[in-house]
């Protein structure tokens, strides 16, 4: 306990007063490590989230290891493998709320790891879980379009995430598709979409859940906005910031957190 506490990650101060953050800072200054002033309500919940997030790293190493060790695999080979991995496993990089993921890869590899689990009849529930919960998000983020009571949809951005025209599970793509079933007007702007250019499993899947993308998609970002009274942003692209202040009309719905201002009445984010 004396080694953790002289050797925090981070030291949170949870306090809605100026003067008593001062105090407790100076308590803490000869300790090696960053100092977080949040609220109150910040540093109540983080303990919460820190130790569910624990359980839920046990619980998702322990379903690997009932799978590995039905395939005859050391788990501790795979998840030392694993955890050698601090770009993406043991990194903030997916620990930003936002929309669902997609693309070719998440959904395949998945449905492979919860198929192996199914054929040695193993109940893997954190990992059954995965699809279930990002299917969640997905109706979310179409609820939220629907509330919004306008019929004249602009999709800003199209593929599963930037710099990218792969529109494979992309989860806009869905969204999209049950908007079009409503009988919604849908305008898109994605430039890295280029419809002469998609082959193979990629054009496939397109032509599946949205047979007739070449009446949609716009290569003018201008032409789309003009066309729509609700903005959906469903990727980082600095041509998107600042889109609810410039147009007070519009409703703009934003998926990836693309400004800092949420103060206008128009604009509404999925996760804050």
């Amino acid at each position: 306990s004396v080694k953790d506490y002289y050797n925090p990650a981070v030291t949170v101060i949870g306090s809605d007063n100026e003067k008593a953050i001062g105090i407790m800072k100076e308590i803490y200054k000869e300790i090696q490590a960053p100092i977080a002033t949040v609220s109150i309500q910040v540093a109540e919940l983080i303990k919460y989230i820190n130790n569910a997030f624990h359980a839920l790293k046990i619980t998702f190493a322990n379903e690997v290891g009932n799978i590995c060790k039905q395939l005859d695999i050391d788990s501790h080979a795979v998840m030392d493998l694993f955890c050698m991995d601090d770009h993406l496993n043991l990194s903030a990089y997916y620990f930003k709320p936002g929309f669902a993921y997609g693309g070719s890869c998440l959904p395949k590899d998945l449905k492979a790891l919860k198929t192996l689990a199914h054929d040695f009849y193993l109940p893997s529930p954190i990992i059954e879980s995965i699809e279930v919960s990002n299917s969640l998000q997905k109706k979310i983020a179409l609820d939220m379009i629907l509330a919004a009571g306008k019929k004249k949809v602009g999709i800003l951005g199209l593929s599963f995430k930037k710099g990218t025209d792969d529109l494979r599970y992309s989860p806009i793509v869905e969204v999209t598709e049950n908007l079009l079933g409503k009988g919604y007007s849908i305008s898109i702007f994605d430039e890295n979409v280029n419809l002469s250019k998609i082959t193979g499993t990629n054009k496939e899947y397109i032509d599946q859940h949205i047979p007739h993308l070449s009446d949609l998609i716009d290569s003018s970002l201008e032409a789309v906005i003009d066309r729509s009274e609700i903005l959906v942003i469903t990727q980082k692209d600095k041509r998107f910031s600042g889109l609810a202040g410039k147009y007070p009309e519009k409703r703009v719905i934003d998926f990836a957190r693309i400004d800092d201002d949420y103060t206008l009445t128009n604009y509404s984010g999925i996760c804050w």
